[in-house]
Formats: structure tokens, sequence, C-alpha cells
């Protein structure tokens, strides 16, 4: 679940700004965010949102955003997972709005080339260490077959043994919902893994591997292979920097009583 809080925290702050946008629901006369390409079975993680969310309206009512408890929630499941801690500023606001063209545009995905990393995170400010930093998260969490079924039967830039394990779970036609963890040598711990994965050709979507394939990010990889401690502090630092995307504040947007709708 510290995966999904993660990812969902990223899926929101890359559309609009961290403003909740992601968790509304479609309605009748509203399309959001939810079904766009990157985020349509692959994000999860709004029941658990919306529990917090109806515990501390409980307590204190009309006072705490949904964007502000996603970007907590984030913080405290990378931190549970042996991830470093980082300052979360509080005082967000919650669209009104989303965007679905915004979310299908703007969100990098599993197919995506160096060149396209590193412009959708220069797109939002990000420098492309950051984005090396920030690709780190991938050390939790699992994926679609559908995402990286491509890359398991098709790339040669990949460990054979490797392909031939992940391919028992993702046949080359049907299971398009399988999942395979994106770190296969620690899923469940935030350390540094998935970089000395991507050393020995063991990234499990295209856009994993690109970091580390003969071009301009594999020193970066290198270095936070040798330097755990670099990875864990460039990954809280870029994440600060995320949560400060666009928030809403003052007196736009509002404070949601439902993160699913607007009041």
């Amino acid at each position: 679940m510290g995966a999904s809080l993660l990812r969902l925290h990223f899926h929101d702050c890359f559309v609009q700004g961290c403003d909740a946008s992601i968790l509304l629901d479609d309605t009748s006369s509203f399309t959001g965010e939810k079904t766009a390409g990157p985020n349509a079975n692959s994000v999860r993680g709004y029941d658990v949102i919306d529990t917090i969310k109806s515990n501390v309206e409980s307590l204190c009512p009309g006072v705490v955003s949904c964007a502000d408890i996603v970007a907590v929630a984030a913080r405290d499941s990378v931190v549970a997972l042996g991830g470093l801690s980082w300052s979360v500023t509080l005082g967000r606001r919650d669209s009104t709005t989303a965007s679905l063209s915004t979310a299908n545009s703007d969100l990098p995905g599993p197919s995506s080339d160096l060149s396209g990393l590193i412009s959708a995170f220069s797109n939002k400010g990000f420098t492309t260490k950051e984005m090396v930093a920030l690709s780190g998260s991938h050390t939790i969490g699992q994926a679609r077959c559908l995402f990286f079924r491509t890359r398991i039967y098709n790339e040669t830039n990949i460990d054979s043994s490797f392909a031939k394990s992940v391919q028992a779970n993702c046949p080359s036609a049907g299971g398009d919902s399988n999942l395979s963890p994106l770190d296969t040598t620690t899923p469940n711990t935030f350390d540094n893994a998935y970089f000395r994965n991507l050393q020995n050709k063991k990234g499990l979507f295209h856009s994993d591997q690109v970091l580390f394939n003969g071009g301009s990010t594999d020193t970066q990889v290198n270095s936070y292979v040798s330097n755990p401690a670099s990875f864990r502090t460039d990954f809280a630092n870029a994440m600060v920097k995320m949560g400060n995307l666009s928030p809403v504040t003052g007196s736009s947007g509002q404070i949601r009583t439902n993160c699913r709708k607007t009041n």
C-alpha cells in the first residue's frame, strides 16, 4: 500500500499540481483523471485516503484538505518501508476541477525513452538528477503485465533469466492485469536495490532501463548504487519539491468533506 500512496501523490501533482484532483470520481456531467491511461487500473489507495479523511473530519471538520492528506500519507508510507522522512509543507486546498487530457499528456509512461522522461520532468521544473532520484520510487510497488510485456518479450538489454522469471506470470497474450514487483530484489523495502537492478539489466519497465543504457544518466545510477545515503537524501529533497508543485492555497479551491466529490 505504501507504493500506492506514493504513486497517488505523484500522479496527482504532475497534472494540475498537488490539489487532490486525481481523487475526484466521474459523474454524469464531469470526467475526472481516474480513467486516464496512466491511472486506470494502475493507481490505487483511494480507499485508504477515504478512511484517513473520515477520521480527520470526525476530529476537526473542514480543516485538513485531501491534498494535504495525500502528501503526508505518501511521506509516511516511504518512512514505514525504510525510507528517509522529509518535511511536508501543509496548507494546500483541494481543487474543484480535474483534467483527463492533462493526465494523459503530462504523466510519463512505462514505454518512455530517456529524452521523453527528461522533458516530462523538466516541464514540471525538475532536473535530470531529480528525475533519476524520483524514479527510485520504483524500489517499491507492483506493475501490470500490460505495461512491461513488450520489454520482457522483445527487448535485448534485459537479463535473460530475469525476463524468463517475469514471463512466468506475464504471458505473451492475456493476463494484462497480472502483477510483478518493480523491484524483484527487495519489493517491500525502500532502498537502492532498484538502481542495482538497472546495472544488471533487470529494470521492469522500458522507462526504468533507459536510465542505465549507455546514456547520460548512467553515472547517476552508479552513484546511487555506491552511495545509498545520497539516493535517500536526493529522493526526500525531490519529494519536498514535488509536494510544492502548484498547490491551491488562500481562498481558491475548497476543503472537500468527501475527497471523491466537490462540496
